[in-house]
């Protein structure tokens, strides 16, 4: 089906940072698969984990433990804030079992209608629930009626979200949580401003609402912290995570605190998640940031690559605003009266450069976490070229 508006490429084969298309020519990928493969394509370590656990075994059911998923989990516990974790196999699906979550937290409470705040312009997936807590109109046109009980606040706006939830409250309906992006990846690369985040931390904890963070996009690594909750100075009472996770192999999870832990057997499932071959892809992953020093990699890089972009704004500023973001989730905002997104990634896909809109006026960088100084050079010069193109 037509759900996706492909470009005329195909991809045979990749190594890191660089992608090969079927006509041998060579693209240094900074989307990869969307803020997916954290350590590039076809990363060496990776292939030879995942091969040694298809010698072993690759799939049993849920009814049964395995070792690869519990090993996992007590990864994510170890280096979060965490206690439990639910696997599945998306972020959409991370999102819709914490929605489910909520249902279950406010129906212990004797709260039969649970009302759900989430941030305009967030992005929480397709599914029918997620799409109701995104906070963009254009994705959930022609799908209504939307799940009931999500209302939207602006991001980074406190009184707003005070002022929403009293709302709620005076209609009888009290929020049973909120959920929102530390950063908003496709509202347009707009980080978490810390002081509304530990506002809303506190309102939280004086009203009993849970604060769900989605770090689907900006988990694992890719702010320069492991989670971008510790970019913020608070802990969420539960976090969503995929994409980067698993490296390229499907794999989300919800992650909960102990007063956060209410499923029991029966309320929640899934036939693949937490499967012991994408466990051991996300371990994999975990392991790797952990060895290589990913972080602080991730850190560094994040520095060259928002200087390249502040850099080129101020060489374009015809079309040109700014640079945003945090480590290697970084946008390029333009300016209302110069191309859109979509002109710019096809310009620099002229170039051999792969980048992402996020938005009609902004373009994302959200490359592997291994991508070398010298590769991010190239990149940026790259783009330098194709913004040349479109001033011609």
């Amino acid at each position: 089906m037509e759900t996706y508006g492909r470009r005329p490429l195909t991809f045979t084969h990749g190594r890191g940072v660089w992608l090969w298309d079927h006509r041998g020519d060579r693209y240094l990928d900074c989307v990869a698969g969307v803020a997916v493969c954290s350590l590039g394509h076809s990363d060496p370590v990776l292939e030879r984990k995942l091969g040694e656990q298809l010698c072993r075994i690759q799939h049993i059911s849920n009814l049964y433990f395995s070792q690869e998923q519990t090993e996992l989990a007590a990864w994510i516990t170890r280096h979060s804030c965490m206690d439990a974790v639910f696997f599945c196999n998306s972020g959409a699906e991370a999102n819709e079992a914490a929605i489910k979550l909520v249902r279950k937290y406010s129906h212990l409470g004797n709260q039969h209608c649970p009302t759900i705040v989430t941030a305009c312009s967030s992005f929480h997936g397709r599914t029918l629930a997620s799409l109701s807590a995104t906070g963009q109109p254009q994705y959930q046109e022609g799908f209504e009626p939307l799940v009931e009980e999500f209302h939207h606040a602006p991001y980074n706006d406190f009184p707003a979200w005070q002022q929403c939830i009293d709302e709620q409250e005076r209609r009888g309906r009290p929020v049973a949580a909120v959920m929102l992006e530390p950063l908003q990846g496709e509202g347009g690369v707009r980080p978490g401003d810390a002081a509304f985040f530990q506002a809303l931390r506190h309102l939280c904890t004086k009203r009993q609402i849970l604060l769900i963070l989605d770090e689907v996009q900006v988990g694992m690594g890719r702010s320069g912290e492991l989670w971008g909750y510790q970019k913020l100075g608070i802990e969420p009472d539960a976090i969503t995570m995929a994409k980067g996770l698993g490296g390229g192999f499907p794999i989300g999870a919800l992650a909960v605190q102990s007063h956060c832990n209410l499923f029991r057997p029966g309320d929640h499932g899934s036939t693949f998640g937490g499967n012991p071959l994408a466990c051991r892809a996300a371990l994999t992953v975990g392991e790797e940031i952990e060895r290589r020093g990913l972080l602080a990699a991730v850190k560094q890089r994040g520095e060259q690559l928002r200087s390249g972009l502040d850099d080129l704004a101020v060489a374009f500023p015809r079309l040109c605003d700014s640079a945003r973001g945090w480590g290697l989730i970084q946008g390029l905002v333009l300016r209302d009266e110069g191309p859109d997104a979509k002109d710019v990634v096809q310009a620099c896909l002229e170039q051999k450069l792969l980048v992402a809109a996020a938005g009609s006026r902004v373009v994302r960088f959200i490359p592997a976490l291994t991508i070398s100084r010298q590769e991010l050079a190239i990149a940026l010069q790259r783009l330098r070229l194709a913004l040349v193109s479109l001033c011609s």
